[in-house]
């Protein structure tokens, strides 16, 4: 038994008195026994009862599993015994996390957070959504190459994390499939408008998670309860995002579609044989809440899924340590069970450091275009014509012109943005309108600019923005254009107003789809960037994906603007977003595993990192979309996601959950806060390791601002030959940075037979005086190893920072702030 602890009520400290009493209580008659008990539990249901009429919040606890007291048969009959009443808890955590989560008022939660059991204890929020030709665009070929080998994913079952699914989609047809895998343990949970029918040999499984939700709490007491007008209480999708997100990973042959007649053709996810098995963990307009995505991974992990595909996250700038993330923490718990994680990076770029999803076991993507897009074109009335991008498929202008306006003249913000009820219709009435690109939906704007009468829209980028472009199903004829294009309209209306006799005019054309585009891929201007802002020493992103303009499947309970206004349904619809990409490395993951059943979730990510492209279509340097420059490791990791050569990488960087908890333990975490990320207990090294040292496909050595003259940095990295066996790789260093020399020894690995891991050490040394950062503070290079055949690469990440780790704390109630999905 533990020892005591300071709370209004102990069931352990209860039992200890009896224990010391017990002899006098044998010598009572039954009657008083009886009654002693009575008068006890009695109190004890005053006692948790006594904060009823408070407002209460989900938490979620984090429980040492191992000090159980053998008198209960089971961690239920203790949690509900000795933390909390029954009717109060939501979830109970078994298999990735040790606890439960409960709903209570702040004074129920000091009675019970000082119990030596709990390890952890952190407020449920709630985070977001990060919101057919791409499985070509990453290589991928029929009857040969990665798709054939892997039996297009037919044995590999992917858990996708999200809004649910719309299961009557030709994406998730079973037809021709063989039989569901034996070791699928999974349901069809039925709700609203969901039977077990509508599970398959395809999608094989579908749950869904509300209590985290129904319970989110403000003072003013609960304020998520489903709203049944417009979600299904059910694991169908209300809004699109699942079911996109879903067939994206791993939806069949869809012939003849398309969004309106916008990117026609064959429809197909990137491993489209791989089963399916929907966590619906968000809803529509609530976000999604920690307590039901851990509830998720529990049962995702139980189920018997290979990947976890999850297109959610959560930052506001600020990086949660892991043992507050339960992303993080769920993910642990899934890839030490051989689980691939693949997570959206998040949509706040192109801001630095604003990548999520942090954690070094998860693989983290962000975005890129792929050589396919929606071209229209603005033509002003002085002649000139400015290029942008639309999937408006409603009744075109025909080259009529029409009256040009820019409320954003009048200097007020929300006219500039088109907020609700912001426009003038006796301004805007009959006339194109200038909208500036921010704050509320793209969408949105259009909407807002109809029912004020106006004819079409122009969506301008702001600087933040740049360039970036993205297609949206608007509701009116409507065109987002670039940063310089929007300024150059602009410019127009306000040189035509000068004038008199003198009226701006325009008119927008639409031209469909076209193919081929160059460059592709470019990384979209949205896709969250690095550094990493929790631990700099590990880059992240990890690569990138298509993850603008997707077309994919898509609900027939919204239409494709996802506006409540919007009355019109499509069988597929084009989004962007990192949450497009995630499910391609997903899909990715499902076939290479699929290919390779022995590989960790480790060597998975590694094949894909070492095998990433740099070079776009022109067989030059990805270009940044935001800045029309070169992108750098911060913005792609190591690079674009290459199926073509992923399957056959050569070399891969294995790392085991020794080697996670050691990086834990070199970030200074301490034994009791790592469980709380790994269940089980650990033991940090007597001599503490180096961060860097994580056997991790990339690396990034940071030097101190302070130092002076020559500073050196040491790595270790073990490579593991999954290529064949008698095998010789040699090095090739590159570096162009001024001021930094790299390096590595042996310059040669030999494998055979009986050896096929070899380790080598790169030494980074800086040369602070003539050292010089990029714009942003650091250099670049690659360290790789070629066979002749295989090409294993790293990107190297040169910086001066004082890299900081947050103390951690094991009882932490700080909580988190979350990201908006854009």
């Amino acid at each position: 038994m533990r020892g005591h602890y300071n709370t209004p009520f102990s069931l352990t400290h209860f039992l200890t008195t009896i224990s010391e009493t017990e002899i006098e209580m044998a010598k009572l008659p039954f009657s008083s026994i009886f009654f002693f008990f009575f008068v006890f539990f009695n109190s004890l249901s005053q006692i948790l009862s006594l904060s009823s009429d408070q407002p209460s919040k989900t938490y979620i606890f984090r429980i040492d599993s191992e000090t159980k007291p053998s008198i209960f048969p089971t961690h239920y009959n203790w949690y509900t015994a000795e933390f909390t009443e029954e009717t109060r808890i939501l979830h109970l955590y078994d298999t990735v996390f040790h606890g439960f989560s409960a709903l209570l008022t702040e004074q129920q939660l000091a009675s019970i957070r000082d119990h030596p059991s709990i390890l952890a204890v952190f407020e449920d929020r709630r985070r977001n959504l990060h919101t057919t030709r791409s499985p070509q665009f990453l290589g991928l070929r029929n009857q040969r190459g990665l798709w054939s080998e892997s039996d297009y994913g037919s044995d590999v079952i992917i858990g996708v994390f999200d809004t649910g699914v719309w299961p009557e989609r030709r994406s998730f047809s079973d037809v021709n499939l063989g039989p569901i895998p034996r070791r699928w343990k999974g349901a069809c949970e039925t709700g609203v408008n969901f039977s077990r029918r509508n599970c398959n040999k395809k999608l094989i499984g579908a749950r869904f998670f509300s209590k985290g939700h129904e319970a989110g709490a403000s003072s003013s007491g609960p304020m998520n309860p489903i709203n049944e007008t417009v979600e299904f209480r059910s694991p169908r999708d209300a809004d699109g995002h699942g079911t996109h997100t879903a067939s994206t990973a791993a939806g069949r042959y869809a012939f003849q579609a398309s969004m309106s007649g916008y990117a026609s053709g064959i429809a197909k996810g990137v491993a489209p044989k791989a089963r399916l098995a929907v966590y619906k963990v968000c809803w529509k307009n609530s976000g999604c809440f920690d307590s039901d995505i851990l509830a998720a991974f529990d049962a995702a992990v139980n189920d018997g899924v290979d990947v976890i595909s999850i297109s959610i996250g959560g930052g506001d700038g600020i990086a949660s340590p892991y043992y507050l993330d339960p992303i993080a923490i769920g993910s642990y718990g899934a890839v030490s069970r051989g689980v691939f994680v693949s997570c959206s990076g998040g949509n706040d770029g192109p801001s630095g450091m604003s990548v999520t999803n942090l954690a070094p076991w998860l693989t983290t993507v962000g975005a890129g275009t792929i050589d396919r897009d929606f071209p229209s074109q603005v033509i002003l009335g002085n002649g000139k014509k400015l290029s942008g991008v639309s999937l408006y498929s409603g009744a075109a202008l025909k080259g009529k012109m029409y009256e040009l306006v820019y409320p954003g003249k009048s200097g007020a913000l929300a006219d500039s943005l088109c907020m609700d009820n912001s426009l003038d219709p006796k301004m805007v009435r009959g006339k194109i309108v200038v909208c500036d690109r921010g704050s509320n939906p793209r969408v949105a704007k259009g909407l807002v600019v109809k029912k004020a009468g106006g004819v079409g829209m122009i969506l301008a980028n702001g600087i933040s923005n740049g360039e970036g472009l993205v297609g949206d199903a608007h509701l009116l004829p409507a065109c987002a254009v670039g940063a310089d294009e929007g300024d150059l309209i602009k410019a127009y209306i306000s040189s035509s107003s000068s004038h008199p006799n003198a009226t701006a005019t325009a008119t927008i054309n639409f031209k469909g789809t076209i193919l081929g585009i160059k460059p592709a891929p470019v990384l979209a201007s949205f896709s969250a960037r690095g550094p990493n802002g929790l631990n700099p020493e590990i880059l992240k992103p990890d690569l990138i994906a298509p993850g603008v303009n997707i077309l994919a499947a898509w609900s027939d309970a919204v239409g494709p603007t996802g506006l409540d206004s919007d009355s019109r349904r499509t069988e597929f619809n084009i989004l962007s977003g990192t949450s497009m990409a995630c499910p391609h490395v997903s899909g990715a993951a499902a076939l290479l595993k699929s290919a390779h059943p022995d590989w960790s979730p480790a060597a998975v990510r590694s094949a894909m990192m070492t095998t990433a492209n740099v070079f776009d279509n022109r067989n030059l340097i990805v270009v940044d979309e935001a800045s029309g420059n070169g992108s750098t490791p911060y913005e792609f990791g190591a690079g674009h996601l290459n199926l073509g050569r992923a399957m056959d990488p050569g070399l891969v960087y294995d790392i085991t959950s020794n080697g996670y908890v050691n990086f834990l333990c070199a970030i200074g975490y301490g034994p009791k806060v790592i469980q709380v990320i790994t269940k089980t207990p650990v033991t940090c090294p007597v001599r503490k390791p180096s961060p860097e040292n994580l056997n991790y496909p990339s690396l990034v050595a940071i030097f101190p601002v302070t130092a002076k003259g020559l500073s050196s940095k040491t790595f270790i990295r073990t490579v593991t030959n999954v290529g064949p066996a008698n095998s010789v790789y040699h090095l090739k260093v590159e570096s162009q940075a001024k001021g930094v020399t790299v390096a590595v020894r042996p310059s040669r690995l030999v494998f055979s037979e009986s050896v096929k891991k070899r380790s080598f050490v790169v030494t980074v040394t800086a040369h602070t005086r003539t050292l010089e950062l990029g714009s942003n503070g650091a250099v670049f290079g690659s360290l790789s190893w070629s066979d002749g055949n295989h090409v294993v690469r790293s990107p190297i990440v040169v910086t001066q920072m004082e890299p900081y780790h947050r103390p951690p704390n094991p009882v932490d109630l700080a909580g988190f702030e979350f990201e908006q999905g854009t």
